[in-house]
């Protein structure tokens, strides 16, 4: 029997609630195929424990994730805390550390999810991002030069190397090769006129290796328009990290909504463990309340499953989710319903009971 070994970082507000759902999920998916077991290690890393030792996670964090194949992870962040030391020493850490460098997030409309544009189709809202998750914007790189003083000076530094770019775009032009889908690069090069250049000159290369691959690029305030005005012409995207970052939130807002964003950290050579949480904050104002959204973190476990290469299960979980909301019964406040996290995850979970004993033994097959 294969085991899979899960560090679980529950993290901040409603991070606990959230992925406790979550694991829930994944219990019920193997307790279902007796093929592969799933063993969970929790760390109680977060602004809690910021509070009261003077840091985000252990000395030896970092070595004792090592040991795992993947990463469950709530939410970080708490007032009390400054949020560049909640990000910067636990989540980007955990992401640099890991070299996980593609990040991937789902922006599809499920069916029974809020649809917020007049005159597009559901279906012409799937569109899946790959963002540079391990450098760009989000370097770190930079200087702070006469604090305090009248001639203050702040530098902030996009680092963009050639292994960096060009094997993100090398990974979108893989996934969009296997999913028989375009390929759109967004970037910025008409005022970023070192870092977007190269972006664009090294996704103007590697497009030349694909020739199958229909593409396209634009730069950003554009296909935040487009995004809305025609979404339909965005199937996979790579971009940077910045972008990626921004441009997904509005991609959540198209699909029903942030509590329905999942995202995967990703190290593809899997030297390292890859990450999987749900996009959302830690959402201070409803945590202890139960009634967090853990929809996010449910579908974060389907990427999970379909990176153990369990991708038939995480279908499964998937199409739990869809059904979930087509029903219109059992939904947390922030989707008009008055259900609790416990009551959402408990219906997603008897769903895929469902769905997997009425398929039987051929679930199993596919996988």
């Amino acid at each position: 029997m294969k085991q899979f070994k899960i560090a679980v970082i529950a993290g901040d507000g409603i991070g606990p609630e959230v992925i406790n759902e979550g694991i829930k999920v994944l219990k019920k998916v193997a307790e279902l195929d007796s093929g592969f077991q799933l063993d969970f290690t929790y760390f109680p890393w977060g602004c809690e424990f910021y509070a009261e030792n003077g840091r985000m996670m252990d000395d030896d964090g970092i070595d004792k994730l090592k040991e795992f194949d993947a990463i469950y992870l709530g939410a970080v962040g708490f007032p009390g805390v400054p949020d560049h030391i909640s990000l910067w020493e636990l989540l980007l850490k955990i992401r640099k550390s890991f070299d996980q460098y593609v990040n991937i997030r789902p922006v599809t409309l499920l069916k029974g999810a809020h649809l917020p544009l007049v005159d597009v189709k559901r279906e012409d809202i799937d569109m899946l991002f790959i963002r540079e998750n391990s450098e760009g914007e989000y370097s770190g790189a930079g200087d702070w030069l006469f604090k305090g003083q009248e001639n203050e000076v702040v530098l902030q530094n996009g680092v963009f190397s050639r292994k960096g770019t060009e094997r993100i775009i090398r990974y979108g032009f893989e996934t969009a090769k296997k999913e028989g889908r375009s390929l759109t690069s967004i970037s910025k090069a008409n005022a970023l006129n070192y870092s977007m250049v190269f972006w664009d000159q090294v996704f103007e290369e590697v497009s030349k290796e694909y020739p199958e691959v229909e593409t396209a690029s634009y730069l950003v305030d554009a296909a935040a328009m487009l995004m809305i005005k025609d979404p339909k012409r965005f199937e996979v995207v790579v971009t940077s990290n910045l972008f990626g970052d921004i441009l997904t939130d509005l991609g959540a807002a198209l699909a029903g909504g942030i509590g329905l964003a999942a995202g995967a950290n990703i190290n593809p050579e899997r030297d390292f463990p890859s990450m999987f949480e749900p996009i959302h904050g830690s959402a201070p104002d409803i945590a202890g309340k139960g009634i967090g959204n853990p929809l996010a973190s449910i579908w974060s476990a389907s990427q999970m499953l379909d990176f153990f290469g369990y991708e038939g299960h995480g279908k499964i979980v998937l199409d739990s989710i869809e059904q979930l909301l087509l029903e219109d019964r059992v939904l947390t406040p922030d989707m008009n319903g008055t259900a609790t996290t416990s009551e959402v995850g408990n219906r997603v979970t008897e769903i895929i009971e469902s769905i997997i004993l009425s398929k039987g033994m051929a679930v199993k097959s596919r996988i």
